[in-house]
């Protein structure tokens, strides 16, 4: 099983992005999926995450601005970022919990995609 991050990259203050995270190999079926993020010098903090069913929470710093998604179909999930701040930058990171057989849960980690919020 692999998660596969991608869309980070360079944005102005107040720009939009949008991340995709997509899970593939030998999976049974995705329970809840996490968006977090590491800025230079910090510590990973929780930044979004949804359940199965499409419950979502997030961390206050992104409330209003952050909206994660997921397809269940595509087994991919998503992070539309707007009004984006650069305190936003960090590299982001997709995290899943998996069952790759029905017995067998497992928390999987994608590898990290940078989002630069400059001008």
């Amino acid at each position: 099983v692999q998660l596969q991050a991608s869309g980070g990259g360079l944005v102005q203050p107040g720009g939009s992005l949008r991340l995709s995270c997509a899970a593939s190999g030998n999976i049974f079926s995705i329970s809840d999926m996490r968006w977090y993020r590491q800025a230079p010098g910090k510590q990973r903090e929780l930044v979004a995450q949804i359940t199965r069913g499409g419950s979502t929470n997030y961390a206050d710093a992104v409330k209003g601005r952050f909206t994660i998604s997921r397809d269940n179909a595509k087994n991919t999930m998503y992070l539309q970022m707007n009004s984006l701040k650069p305190e936003d930058t960090a590299i982001y990171y997709c995290n899943a919990d998996i069952r790759p057989n029905w017995h067998t849960l497992r928390e999987y980690w994608g590898q990290g995609t940078l989002v630069t919020v400059s001008s």
